[in-house]
């Protein structure tokens, strides 16, 4: 199955919690405390923690595997814009659609929502377009 213009990819659906915001933090050696201090956080421009830009893109890099598989595992590209933060307690939603095939490519719009639709971040993914992409499973945890 392939994934022509104008199809939509399944979307995947994330919770943010400060736990995820920690143990992400931890894995990736981040101790920047606007993600993992309260407190500290609480004075800033954000007036609380918020999500690492890289963990939201790790939802839409899902979106992308689930969709095309190897090819995007293998020749994937992102290129985003970060338009908000995502703070605990918001539901992050990344959603593409099937813009264009070109050069052997498959180019989709894609981006990630908060509950309150807001745009979160927002731009195109690419891969090769070998024809084994795995097409619509939507993903919720």
């Amino acid at each position: 199955m392939t994934l022509d213009v104008g199809a939509d990819l399944a979307p995947v659906v994330k919770e943010i919690t400060q736990e995820k915001i920690n143990r992400y933090a931890q894995a990736g050696g981040d101790g920047n405390p606007l993600h993992t201090d309260p407190q500290f956080a609480a004075k800033t421009m954000f007036g609380g923690t918020i999500a690492h830009g890289m963990l939201i893109l790790a939802y839409l890099s899902e979106m992308m595997t689930a969709a095309f598989g190897e090819d995007w595992l293998s020749g994937g590209r992102l290129k985003v814009r970060f338009k908000a933060p995502s703070r605990p307690g918001d539901t992050v939603t990344s959603a593409g659609r099937v813009l264009r095939i070109e050069d052997g490519r498959t180019v989709c719009a894609v981006e990630c929502r908060s509950q309150r639709d807001e745009v979160l971040v927002a731009g195109e993914a690419d891969c090769p377009r070998t024809g084994a992409c795995l097409g619509p499973t939507e993903v919720t945890v």
